[in-house]
């Protein structure tokens, strides 16, 4: 397989990121916008999940396409931005058809930065929603990603606050032509395997055990290949062993650990026998963990440090 750089390798794929700092604020929010006709599933982990529209994923239920994916800071108050990603979804026909209209297929999860700007009341609401979708909206095809304390990883933290968080991105591509492609917020409560977790000269001097433990890791997986509800949600499911690879602890009762799977439906895969269809989904789901954990040492590795009311958050790994 060769390694490339952000989900937007996968074809149609565009990502839009608003963000607000300063006066109180250190949140934004984060869409990722597939082509029509994707479909898509989910597979929650987290013990504190802030989610909104995952049951309409489940390969049980009557869509299976969707039309955008909000990812948002705010806690459950930011889920409020999937109305404006709902609202551009109508005004451009992107929808559920019902009658009478369209119902915009938008599942959203939050992580918590409530307050790391300085007022608990600054989080994002409907109309960053629909900024973020308009700015994904106006990429062009392969563009590259901002990462890093953008859009959802504004107020971004890991360590229990310890060290900044925020927006990694990767992808490979795999001989079969099927590339995967993972976008990443990460907030967590953990550390990168192999750390100590302690705090580096310049970061904060806080205590870890006078932190919250209020935290979340969000994630996005999108492959062009051809799979239906029930090939996302394993892969969903797959793709959480990338987390665990790159975070400890991780699925702690404290994170709200998401992750998303979309399927733009390009490349088939060999389906000619039952054998050759199981090989074909262990690989591109083995694909899925590997290229969550790259995306997520990358949402780390481009933090930067920022101060907030509450200290300095040192930048992890700099």
């Amino acid at each position: 397989m060769t390694a490339t750089g952000a989900i937007t390798d996968v074809a149609g794929i565009r990502v839009g990121h608003v963000q607000k700092t300063g006066d109180g604020w250190l949140s934004g929010v984060t869409v990722i916008l597939p082509p029509p006709g994707t479909v898509g599933s989910v597979d929650v982990r987290g013990g504190g999940p802030a989610t909104h529209e995952t049951d309409s994923l489940d390969p049980t239920t009557l869509s299976s396409n969707v039309d955008a994916v909000v990812l948002t800071g705010g806690s459950a108050y930011g889920l409020a931005t999937a109305g404006g990603a709902m609202r551009w979804c109508e005004e451009n026909g992107r929808g559920f058809a019902v009658p009478g209209g369209l119902v915009p297929i938008v599942p959203a999860a939050a992580i918590f930065d409530l307050g790391r700007g300085g007022d608990f009341a600054a989080r994002p609401g409907e109309e960053m929603g629909y900024a973020a979708t308009v700015d994904a909206a106006s990429r062009q095809e392969g563009h590259d990603v901002e990462r890093g304390n953008v859009g959802a990883g504004t107020g971004a933290a890991i360590g229990r606050g310890t060290y900044k968080g925020g927006v990694g991105t990767a992808s490979l591509t795999l001989d079969n032509g099927v590339t995967v492609g993972a976008i990443a917020v990460v907030n967590a409560l953990g550390l990168p395997f192999g750390t100590s977790g302690e705090p580096e000269t310049g970061a904060s001097t806080r205590r870890v055990s006078d932190l919250p433990p209020l935290n979340t890791t969000l994630v996005v997986v999108a492959t062009n290949a051809v799979m239906d509800t029930a090939d996302c949600k394993r892969t969903a499911s797959a793709a959480h062993a990338g987390l665990a690879r790159a975070l400890n602890p991780s699925h702690t009762l404290a994170d709200g650990d998401t992750v998303f799977a979309l399927a733009t439906g390009v490349v088939a895969l060999d389906r000619s026998t039952p054998m050759a269809r199981q090989i074909s989904l262990i690989t591109l789901q083995s694909a899925a963990a590997d290229v969550v954990r790259l995306a997520i040492l990358d949402g780390i590795a481009q933090a930067e440090a920022v101060t907030t009311a509450a200290g300095t958050l040192g930048a992890y790994g700099r």
